[in-house]
Formats: C-alpha cells, structure tokens, sequence
C-alpha cells in the first residue's frame, strides 16, 4: 500500500500514520519529555544484504527474526533495532513504532552538535542497498511521507544515516539520490 495525497489529520494522536500497514515493534521507548522530532534520518536495509524478497527486515525489528535462518544474521545476533518507518522497493509502507515514541534505529549518533539522534528523530528505513538504486516507488512514497512528517511535526532537516554517524556509517549510500527528494523538504 502507497500512502496517498498530503492531509493534516493522517497521524492519530500517538503517532500512528492510518495510511500504512502497522506492524508494532518493541524495539522503541518514550522520547525525552518535550522533545518532538525535528530531524528525518534515511537509512537503508536488506536482510540478506542484497536480498529483497521475504520478512526478514520485518522479523529484526519484531524480535521474530531466525538468527539461524541464513549465515549473515550469525553477525547481528541478538541485535534489537526498529525503525519508524520501512518503504519496500514496491513503494508500500510499513510503520513499526509511532512517531511519538523513540525508535532505535541511528545508534551512537551526533547532528549539530546534539547527540542521541534517536531522542529527536524519525528514522525511515529503505529497502536498499548502499550500490544499489532506489526504485521510483519508493521515492514517491518517500516525498509523501516526508511532506506528511513535515505538517505533523517541527521537521528541521532530512538527512542520511551516514551525516549522524560518519565513519560508522554508510547508508542511504551513493545512490540514493537526494536531488529527487522534493525542493520542500531538504
């Protein structure tokens, strides 16, 4: 399912969007007292790297993953991650955590001289790669959902993974290309 046109009273008052398939993950936890999101963190995520088919991202961030079920997941064993937000290569949109609350999705993180970005963000995971492109569909949604995010809350900036953990991080990678992100919202 691809979210639709713009309207201010798509997100309920916990911060759930009503046009996207709602998972729940317990991966997440209250926000600092007055702190709503004012930054917009994209990743990128493939479980197996590379490989787009199946739940597997689905499972990670619901606790539900197999570790035994393929080799790489030996490397993220026991690992408890959630995203607000993930977009299949197809455009549909999945919500793990509401928007209200702290997903765990940027880790050890530092944006303008603020640490812990996870207190203050809204993380969006894509179904990607770092050397792969992004699929048309998955930038429409991207542009609706950011424009959503941008009337609910006081977004200030979008930025990549990568800008909030440099060095440790590499993701939405060298192809996601920002220039289609509508002039609105960067």
């Amino acid at each position: 399912m691809s979210i639709s046109a713009p309207r201010p009273d798509v997100f309920d008052a916990p911060g759930w969007l009503s046009a996207a398939q709602q998972v729940p993950s317990p991966n997440c936890d209250a926000r600092p007292e007055d702190m709503p999101p004012e930054l917009i963190v994209i990743h990128n995520i493939s479980l197996p790297p590379g490989v787009f088919e199946g739940d597997a991202v689905i499972d990670l961030f619901t606790n539900r993953l197999d570790w035994d079920a393929h080799p790489y997941y030996q490397r993220i064993r026991g690992l408890k991650v959630s995203s607000h937000f993930f977009i299949r290569r197809d455009g549909t949109l999945i919500q793990f955590v509401p928007c209200t609350l702290r997903a765990w999705h940027a880790g050890i993180s530092s944006w303008q001289e603020r640490d812990r970005c996870n207190d203050f963000s809204i993380g969006i995971e894509l179904e990607g790669a770092d050397d792969l492109p992004f699929n048309d569909s998955q930038y429409t949604t991207l542009n609706t959902l950011i424009n959503l995010l941008k009337q609910a809350y006081p977004i200030q900036a979008v930025v990549g993974h990568s800008d909030i953990a440099p060095g440790r991080k590499t993701d939405p990678g060298p192809h996601f290309a920002w220039r289609r992100l509508d002039g609105n919202i960067v």
